[in-house]
């Protein structure tokens, strides 16, 4: 398991950009409502605590993870000013193979969006096995995955600037 005994919660602001002068998107699942709320506040606090400001930061909630490929579109679309988008959802293993299938379609979705767009979209999808697989990742014993893609957003957004500068 690639997150045993790891905080993903950890990282060092010495090693982030500033996230002043950036926006940001996320979009949330409704689906798992307990797993994706923790992730979105651990996105939330982890922008903010990088210097981000809660005014450049634009919330949508789509009902489910399959639908967050469409809304991620939908929002680099409308606010073509963002310089990086968070898609947050919790898919759980269940007896039957729909679990496979939302699995796949999102993380391709996503994929594509980042292949095809200007604006990077960071995967923060939680794909587990048990209910407690995910709230262990999303604020419990092993961190919380949203602050890791909030962190990767800087990041990625970051580097979109610097893309933009060489251009």
């Amino acid at each position: 398991m690639a997150t045993q005994n790891n905080n993903l919660s950890a990282y060092d602001k010495t090693t982030i950009p500033n996230a002043k002068d950036f926006r940001f998107g996320i979009v949330v699942s409704e689906w798992n409502e307990k797993i994706t709320q923790g992730m979105f506040q651990g996105a939330f606090d982890a922008i903010i605590d990088c210097g981000g400001l809660k005014e450049n930061i634009v919330r949508w909630n789509v009902p489910g993870s399959f639908e967050l490929v469409y809304g991620c579109k939908k929002m680099t679309e409308s606010f073509e000013m963002l310089d990086a988008v968070i898609a947050i959802g919790s898919v759980i293993q269940g007896e039957t193979k729909h679990f496979d299938y939302v699995c796949e379609g999102v993380a391709q979705g996503i994929k594509d969006l980042n292949v095809h767009g200007d604006i990077p979209v960071i995967f923060c999808v939680l794909t587990d096995n048990t209910m407690q697989q995910a709230i262990d990742r999303s604020g419990g014993k092993h961190g919380n995955k949203g602050t890791e893609a909030a962190i990767a957003a800087i990041k990625m957004a970051q580097l979109r600037k610097d893309a933009e500068f060489y251009k």
